[in-house]
C-alpha cells in the first residue's frame, strides 16, 4: 500500500525574465499546496483545469479539492490521451469550453498533464481573451523536466509536431513528484530522456553522475529530484538569456530534429513515444557529430551505451511496426522548425558536455548517413 503524500520542503528554481519571471516548485506533495498559491497570487480568481482522461482518473479529484481548500472555484475540460489532442479540432473545443465557463482575464487556465496537455492548454491560455494566466501542474516526468518550463506552447500540424503555437509564460510550474509515481515505467523511462539531453549539451559531470545514478533516479527519493532539480535549473538559466530560441536555446533541441522526424513517420502514436524519440534522436545526433569527425566514435558509443542500459531505443530499426525510409525521414526533417532559407540546422557535439548549433549542414551528408543507419538496422 502507498504510503500517504506529505507536503516536503520543496526545491525552487526561479526563471528570470523581467516582468514574466515565475518559480519552479519541485517536490512530493506540492499539489496539494496549488490552492493557497492561486489564492495568494490571483485573489478571488477562478480556475479551469485542463486534463486528460488517464491523469483525471488519478490526479483530478486532489487538485479540485486543493483549489476547493482554499476557496478557488474550479471547472474542468477532459481530453483524450495522447498526441492526437494537440490538433485544431481539440483546441477549439478546449477554447470554447474556457469560454462557456466565463474564465476572465482575471482567472486561470491550469494545466494538469503531461507535455501534451501543457503545450495544449498553454497555447489555449495564449489566445483566449487574448490571453490568460495559466499555471503548470506537469505529471510526467517529461514535463517536469522540460516541456512545462520555457514557455513554449503548441498543436502539431499535418505537416509535423509542434509548428502552430507561441512562447507564452506560465505564471508558476508545480512539479509534484509524488506524481510520478502512479507513471508507467515506459513513460518514465521516456521522460529520463530529456534529463540525459541536459548533460550532453553542457554539463560532462552531470552526464557522468548519470551514468552512475540512474537506479536510483528511477527508484525515487533524493537522487531523482536532485536530477530534476538540476535539469530545471539548466533550463531556466538558458531560457533566462533566450526566451525566443534565437540562439542558445536552440541546444535544447539536441537530438529532436532526427527524434520528431521519427516521431511523425510513427504516426505520433505509442509505437514510438515522445522521449523515446528524443533518446534515438541524440543517439543519432552523437553518432552522425562522430561521421564528421566531430568527436570520437567511442563518445557516440558511450551515449548509446547509456540510453540502451536503462531500455531506451538506439537504433532506428527498434521502432516497432517498421523503419520509415530515408526518403520520408528527410521530408519531415525539411519541416523542421530550425530550417532556415532552406537550409538544414542540427544540434551537434564535439565532445559530451559540448553541444553546439550546426548551421547549413548538407542535406547529402544526413542522407548518406541515415541510410547507412536504417542498412545496419
Amino acid at each position: 500500500m502507498t504510503a500517504p503524500v506529505r507536503v516536503n520542503n520543496p526545491l525552487v528554481v526561479n526563471v528570470e525574465l523581467a516582468e514574466r519571471s515565475y518559480p519552479i516548485v519541485i517536490g512530493r506533495g506540492q499539489v496539494l499546496t496549488l490552492g493557497q498559491r492561486i489564492a495568494a497570487m490571483r485573489p478571488r480568481s477562478k480556475a479551469a483545469i485542463v486534463t486528460d482522461e488517464n491523469v483525471a482518473s488519478h490526479h483530478l479529484p486532489a487538485t479540485r479539492s486543493a483549489l476547493a481548500g482554499a476557496g478557488v472555484n474550479s471547472t474542468c475540460i477532459t481530453v483524450a490521451a495522447g498526441e492526437g489532442s494537440k490538433s485544431f479540432a481539440v483546441l477549439e473545443r478546449v477554447c470554447e469550453g474556457l469560454l462557456d465557463a466565463r474564465i476572465e482575464r482575471g482567472d486561470l487556465v491550469v494545466a494538469l498533464g503531461g507535455g501534451v496537455i501543457g503545450d495544449l492548454a498553454g497555447f489555449a491560455a495564449s489566445v483566449v481573451r487574448r490571453g490568460l494566466d495559466y499555471v503548470q501542474v506537469p505529471t510526467s516526468l517529461l514535463a517536469q523536466v522540460d516541456s512545462s518550463v520555457g514557455g513554449k506552447t503548441a498543436i502539431d500540424s499535418r505537416h509535423g509536431k509542434n509548428l502552430i503555437g507561441a512562447f507564452y509564460q506560465p505564471i508558476l510550474v508545480l512539479s509534484d513528484t509524488a506524481l510520478l509515481d502512479t507513471l508507467p515505467p515506459r513513460e518514465f523511462r521516456a521522460g529520463y530522456a530529456e534529463i540525459v539531453k541536459y548533460g550532453l549539451i553542457c554539463d560532462a559531470e552531470f552526464f557522468a553522475w548519470l551514468e552512475t545514478n540512474a537506479p536510483e533516479v528511477f527508484a525515487g527519493g533524493p537522487a531523482r529530484e536532485h536530477a530534476i532539480a538540476v535539469s530545471c535549473r539548466m533550463k531556466a538559466a538558458i531560457v533566462g538569456r533566450d526566451e525566443r530560441e534565437t540562439g542558445e536555446r536552440a541546444l535544447l533541441n539536441l537530438g529532436h530534429t532526427f527524434g520528431h522526424a521519427l516521431e511523425a513517420a510513427a504516426g505520433f502514436s505509442g509505437r514510438l513515444l515522445h522521449g523515446e524519440a528524443v533518446a534515438l534522436g541524440i543517439t543519432l545526433a552523437f553518432a552522425f557529430s562522430a561521421s564528421c569527425g566531430l568527436l570520437p566514435a567511442p563518445v557516440a558509443a558511450r551515449v548509446a551505451r547509456h540510453f540502451a542500459a536503462v531500455g531506451l531505443p538506439t537504433k532506428i530499426g527498434s521502432i516497432p511496426g517498421g523503419s520509415p525510409g530515408a526518403d520520408t525521414l528527410m521530408a519531415l526533417i525539411a519541416q523542421d522548425k530550425k530550417v532556415r532559407q532552406g537550409k538544414l540546422t542540427f544540434i551537434l557535439a564535439r565532445a559530451i558536455g559540448a553541444g553546439f548549433v550546426a548551421h547549413d549542414v548538407e542535406s547529402a551528408a544526413v542522407r548518406a548517413f541515415l541510410e547507412e543507419q536504417l542498412a545496419a538496422r
